[in-house]
């Protein structure tokens, strides 16, 4: 071998080698299903939820699959580096609005028809019965959130939790904001289980701000989607004030 071809064989090798990072990358239709084990894993207060229902789906088909079924282009997942495989994801829709009337055209015939009623019971007793989870899969209104004008985009995030605490949550957020600013949406809100103190301590840090609606046991949190301002709120936001 001569000496060119060698040092081209010893930098691939020291390539293939070198450790890989995970890195943020727009969703793609072959991650629909780490999506669903995320969601699943992630849906009890930060907890696993398998197994809390008496079927798994109903987590990820009210809370993750609706929205990389809607709007694929504002979904964004955390590759782990190494063989492709997301381990976090961040979707949204840009216009809750529109979002609800699709769901009911969409995607309640169907839900309805694979979830008709809730199953057994499990013995884990959720705080969020599957009666309500059920009822949340077939009333889209739910998210119609008083200020639904002023922050009209909506998300979810969810890392596993080796991935948690590396900064990989705050990059996904602000990826989704720049995707949504670009799109000329001024504000963003989220909902969010009381009882994950974690995730509330996070949003905080990242500058959401509690909306007029929100209440102890279901808080609702919004921030303007613009990253160039210095304020968490968008321009004209007298809701908020």
């Amino acid at each position: 071998m001569s000496g060119e071809r060698a040092d081209a064989a010893t930098n691939a090798s020291s390539d293939d080698a070198a450790p890989r990072h995970p890195f943020i990358r727009p969703y793609r239709p072959g991650d629909r299903d780490a999506v669903y084990e995320i969601c699943l894993r992630t849906a009890a207060g930060g907890g696993d939820a398998t197994g809390v229902y008496s079927d798994d789906s109903l987590m990820p088909e009210v809370f993750a699959l609706p929205y990389v079924a809607y709007d694929p282009d504002l979904a964004f997942v955390v590759d782990d580096g190494h063989d492709g495989r997301a381990l976090g994801y961040v979707i949204g829709v840009a216009d809750t609005r529109a979002f609800v009337e699709w769901w009911k055209r969409e995607w309640t015939p169907g839900f309805r028809e694979r979830h008709p009623s809730p199953g057994p019971p499990t013995g884990r007793n959720p705080g969020f019965t599957e009666a309500q989870l059920i009822e949340a899969g077939t009333d889209p209104d739910r998210m119609l959130i008083a200020e639904v004008d002023a922050y009209p985009a909506h998300l979810h995030i969810d890392l596993l939790p080796e991935l948690q605490g590396q900064g990989l949550g705050r990059r996904l957020i602000d990826t989704l904001r720049d995707a949504l600013a670009a799109r000329g949406v001024p504000a963003v809100h989220l909902g969010m289980d009381a009882a994950n103190t974690a995730a509330r301590a996070f949003y905080d840090r990242l500058g959401f701000h509690e909306l007029p609606s929100s209440r102890p046991d279901a808080p609702l949190l919004g921030i303007a989607t613009d990253r160039s301002t210095t304020g968490d709120r968008p321009a004209g936001d007298e809701l908020s004030a």
